[in-house]
Parts: C-alpha cells; structure tokens; sequence
C-alpha cells in the first residue's frame, strides 16, 4: 500500500519568490503543491508557476486551483476544482491528462465530485482552523462517514498537525492537506519532514 500523501496549499499570504523557495526545499516530502491564489490573476500564476520549476519543483507535482486556462498553458500535473468551479466531467473529458481534485464539504458534494469522475476530493474543515474562524470543524466522524462512503481517495483538511495525524488516516483518509502548519511554520523544511514521517510511519 502507498503511504498516506501529504499535499501542501499555498495560503495566498506569501510572496511568490518566498512560496518558491519553500516548495523547492519541500517538495521530496511531499506529493503535490496546490497553487491557490484567489487575488492573482492568470499572468501572476503563470509566473508562480515557473518560480517554482525555477525551484527544482516537478510540473507532476504543482496543483493550480480553479484556473484551468493557466494550468493547461504551464502543463501542470492537475487542478483542485471548488463549488464553483467547471464540473470535474467537463474538465476531465476536455483535460484528460489532468489529475482532479474536488474541493467539498458534505457526503453529498463527495458524491457528486466522484460521479464527476473526480481522482480525489479533499475534505474540511476537519479540526477546528484560524483560516476558518467561526465555523464548526466536520470532526473525525464525518471524516469517517465520506471517506467510508466513497471509493476515491479523500483528503483531509483544516486544523491537522502532526500529532493528530495518525487519527486522521485511521479515520480513513487517504491523506492531508496542510496550509500554514508547513508554509508558515518557523522552519517549514522541518514541519514537512515531520509531517512526512507521521504518514510514512502508519501502516
């Protein structure tokens, strides 16, 4: 069995020559960075692209949310579709070379996303988060209930550090997403190597 994967969002707080450079050091511990950057528009993501190629980080592993046109033109290895977003059928019948990911927050919505044909679906908040302040965390139980409920792998998301790690893949999910937890720690080399050995140390 592959380990649990460790995915690493960029928190749109970051300069870009400061959010390439982590990627570059960070990457061998991790399987995919997504690019997530509401504020910047396609030329700037376009340009953080190659920050991060620059970087010695694989196109395999860049995520580009929502922006199909820019990950289409840098040949990045997927998107990470929202509520919003085209539907997944539509993105994989035109891209079908992209790996797809679907942002959700319900058994509903992760329903949807792999009827879509979604590869993944990343679920949150699952723990309490101060990205998401003032809204009530999923908890491990509905953690449990959506990745038990679907047969694409189900990432979890919001609050998850390395000391709960481990109750979160035994809740069944087939991974993590971490935003400040490794790009805004004091040494995010470190963090992702912690987090990486959490997830490689369940079996």
């Amino acid at each position: 069995m592959d380990h649990a994967k460790l995915h690493v969002i960029s928190t749109g707080r970051q300069k870009p020559e400061q959010l390439a450079e982590i990627a570059g050091a960070i990457h061998p511990y991790i399987d995919a960075i997504h690019i997530r950057e509401k504020s910047k528009t396609a030329i700037e993501i376009y340009r953080l692209v190659s920050l991060l190629t620059d970087n010695k980080v694989p196109l395999s592993k860049i995520i580009i949310n929502d922006r199909l046109d820019v990950a289409n033109v840098s040949k990045v290895g997927g998107v990470q579709l929202a509520y919003h977003s085209i539907p997944a059928d539509i993105v994989k019948i035109q891209f079908p070379s992209f790996r797809v990911g679907c942002s959700v927050h319900s058994i509903d919505e992760a329903h949807i996303a792999q009827e879509q044909d979604a590869d993944y679906v990343i679920f949150g908040h699952v723990f309490p988060t101060q990205s998401k302040p003032g809204l009530v965390s999923k908890g491990l139980e509905q953690l449990a209930t959506v990745s038990h409920s679907v047969t694409i792998p189900v990432f979890a998301i919001g609050g998850i550090k390395p000391l709960n790690v481990r109750e979160v893949i035994e809740a069944g999910a087939s991974g993590i997403a971490v935003m400040s937890g490794i790009l805004e720690a004091d040494n995010p080399l470190e963090a992702a190597k912690e987090y990486y050995q959490k997830l490689t140390s369940i079996n």
